[in-house]
């Protein structure tokens, strides 16, 4: 299983890291939510957690729950800016439908 970020997305954390003065990464989760049934969690993370799985990215580290890693293998997060807007991306092949507003998924 593997999930990686972008360079872009390793930047993003690395500055709000160095901003924050503390931390190793950002946690990437899944939790039940919305009309389509999941939803992407992210967290700053000072300490790993027992039984996380760790995905070093750059000066960073992408920290993945065990129940979450079964939905988010294959996932690659991004940090986009479009226009005025900008935020993360999660380019996750395992969904098979999301919600009109893109804030669920399910798989």
């Amino acid at each position: 299983m593997a999930i990686s970020m972008s360079e872009a997305a390793q930047q993003h954390v690395a500055n709000h890291l160095n901003n924050r003065g503390k931390g190793q990464g950002i946690r990437l989760g899944v939790r039940t939510n919305g009309c389509s049934g999941m939803s992407y969690v992210l967290e700053f993370v000072d300490a790993a957690d027992p039984g996380d799985e760790v995905f070093p990215a750059g000066d960073v580290k992408l920290f993945v729950d065990p129940k979450s890693l079964i939905y988010l293998d294959g996932t690659e997060l991004d940090f986009v800016k479009e226009g005025l807007n900008e935020g993360f991306q999660f380019n996750n092949p395992n969904v098979k439908d999301e919600c009109g507003c893109g804030e669920s998924f399910n798989i």
